[in-house]
């Protein structure tokens, strides 16, 4: 005898509203601690965290800018309610990075601390986003079109675009902020990796 697999719900607006506000909440406040001990991640926030450090612009709107060119991309691969909830996320995260230090006090942390429990954080985060079809856009969106189009692995362009992102960051950080943020990079994938896969998670 088989027992059949139940039919995945969709998610109602409240729920997609809540889970946004949880996603961006959780990373944005990994951001945050990774800003106060000066450790970078990978993608879009990496690229925000290099021009932030190099000219203190703020994080929050470097990371909201550089977004803008992907959502055409986004709208052609994965259509409108993907690209409004991304748009929605990314608009979130640059806001409340900058909220959060004036929230809380932030000022006795170490890096390899951060490194483990932000990159949980913002590993934690991206899965409630991926879970209701919702991302941080960037380099990722730009990947998967191109493997689309031109059959460039996604995988491996996202890999050598964060190994990219990691080397220019000799420039800006110390070698133990380096060391760091590999590791806070590790912890962060090693979330989503355990968490997000298929067959695990029904809904939509």
């Amino acid at each position: 005898m088989t027992t059949a697999t139940p039919a995945s719900a969709p998610h109602s607006l409240f729920e997609d509203i809540l889970a946004i506000l949880t996603g961006t909440l959780f990373v944005s406040l990994g951001v945050a601690m990774f800003n106060q001990v000066g450790l970078l991640t990978g993608g879009t926030a990496g690229l925000a965290f290099l021009v932030h450090y190099r000219t203190g612009l703020s994080f929050g709107l470097v990371f909201f800018l550089i977004n803008l060119p992907f959502y055409w991309l986004a709208w052609r691969r994965m259509g409108w309610r993907f690209t409004l909830k991304t748009f929605c996320a990314v608009a979130l995260v640059s806001v409340m990075s900058g909220l959060h230090p004036k929230l809380i006090q932030l000022s006795a942390l170490t890096p390899f601390y951060v490194a483990i429990i932000g990159g949980l954080l913002m590993g934690v985060g991206f899965i409630v986003l991926f879970r209701h079809q919702a991302s941080l856009g960037g380099i990722n969106i730009l990947a998967l079109y191109l493997q689309d189009k031109h059959g460039i692995r996604a995988g491996k362009l996202q890999m050598g675009m964060d190994v990219l992102i990691v080397m220019m960051s000799l420039l800006v950080v110390s070698p133990t902020a380096l060391l760091a943020s590999i590791l806070g990079a590790v912890m962060l994938n090693l979330a989503i990796a355990l968490n997000h896969r298929p067959g695990r998670y029904m809904a939509m």
